[in-house]
């Protein structure tokens, strides 16, 4: 279980940097009736950094997870992960591609403990042992101990051990946020995929998802793409920046560059360009 929480110190950086595109979208256009929700969207993620994407509401940022997704079908463009053309892919396939997501409204199974529903994402990262471990034989005692030792490595990376058999129904906003991202975890995704993380948290969470965030990509080399309206987050923890707005890529760049744009000055002030 080690390696769920240490794939690779050196997955971040420069290393990272000099590496093919782990992620690639290419002139992505969708459309709704006739609304062009994105037009011609263009950008690339080298394996190990965290890209955040932000702009106004409305922008397509949540379209854009949603092809990535393949819960949309975009009319142009192509996206390539790992070297796959995405698009060939179905949406129940993703996640065995190595594709994981949370959402803005958290999906959990309720009735559930906060074990349990970690557990259900230790599927993919055991396959059919998952359920050998529901056995009473030998093999089914080994694959028990090692679905048990992801969950509790997850349960302490998400700080949820004191409420690891308490259903999720009575937990917290935010705690029910933390079991989310240790599911998604679970599954040992090569990118991970969060949606507003940070909606509904006080500060003090936020400042812990912060941290969180930077070891999901260090500790264990996970590639977080990340869509946040909290611009102090997205600038503090974000290797590279995708702007949107009204469909359209307005600005790519370092965290620095991209708060320096003068089109996302005008987008986020309504200062003249």
């Amino acid at each position: 279980m080690n390696a769920v929480l240490s794939r690779s110190d050196a997955a971040a950086g420069l290393a990272a940097v000099q590496r093919a595109p782990l992620l690639r979208v290419d002139n992505l256009g969708v459309r709704f009736g006739g609304i062009q929700a994105l037009s011609n969207v263009s950008f690339s993620v080298p394996g190990g950094l965290i890209c955040g994407i932000i702009g106004p509401n409305g922008a397509g940022k949540t379209t854009l997870f949603n092809c990535l997704s393949r819960i949309y079908e975009p009319h142009e463009g192509g996206i390539t992960f790992d070297g796959k053309n995405l698009l060939k892919v179905q949406s129940h396939q993703v996640a065995a591609l190595g594709i994981a997501r949370t959402f803005q409204n958290v999906a959990l199974f309720d009735r559930q403990s906060v074990r349990k529903n970690i557990e259900t994402g230790c599927f993919l990262q055991f396959g059919g042992r998952h359920f050998s471990s529901l056995l009473r034989n030998r093999r089914g005692m080994q694959d028990r101990r090692e679905v048990d030792d992801c969950v509790d490595a997850l349960l302490a990376f998400a700080r949820l051990g004191e409420v690891a058999a308490t259903p999720v129904s009575q937990l917290s906003f935010g705690t029910r946020k933390r079991v989310e991202l240790a599911r998604a975890l679970a599954m040992r995704p090569q990118i991970l995929l969060l949606d507003e993380p940070a909606a509904g948290l006080n500060h003090q969470d936020v400042e812990e998802l912060m941290g969180w965030i930077l070891e999901i990509r260090d500790r264990m080399g996970v590639t977080v793409l990340l869509i946040e309206h909290h611009m102090n987050l997205v600038m503090r923890v974000s290797d590279q920046v995708v702007v949107l707005e009204f469909g359209r890529k307005i600005a790519e760049g370092t965290p620095c560059e991209v708060a320096a744009h003068p089109d996302v000055i005008r987008a986020y002030l309504g200062a003249e360009s």
